[in-house]
């Protein structure tokens, strides 16, 4: 499993970069390898995003990035945000 982390600082209406990010998240749910994701907003700065999301392994999330249907995702949430996108394996989670 992989761990998809991306920071979004939000330039444009917050309204519009949730709605985008919803339609994106649509998208990744259909795509093979997709687990779940979670978008959360900043407790002190409503315009600063965190999105974390589990992936089966890397190649499925690289093969969904590469789907042509992607690059309207990614133009929409780019003009509404800029992002720092990076991926992650797990290493220690305990539960309560």
């Amino acid at each position: 499993m992989i761990t998809f982390i991306n920071r979004f600082t939000v330039t444009g209406p917050t309204e519009e970069f949730e709605r985008a990010f919803d339609e994106t998240s649509l998208f990744f749910t259909g795509q093979p390898g997709f687990i779940r994701h979670r978008l959360m907003r900043h407790t002190d700065d409503p315009h600063t995003y965190a999105n974390l999301a589990e992936w089966e392994d890397e190649e499925s999330f690289r093969k969904a990035l590469q789907q042509p249907e992607f690059a309207a995702h990614r133009a929409a949430l780019k003009a509404l945000s800029t992002s720092d996108p990076n991926l992650y394996v797990p290493l220690y989670e305990r539960v309560a």
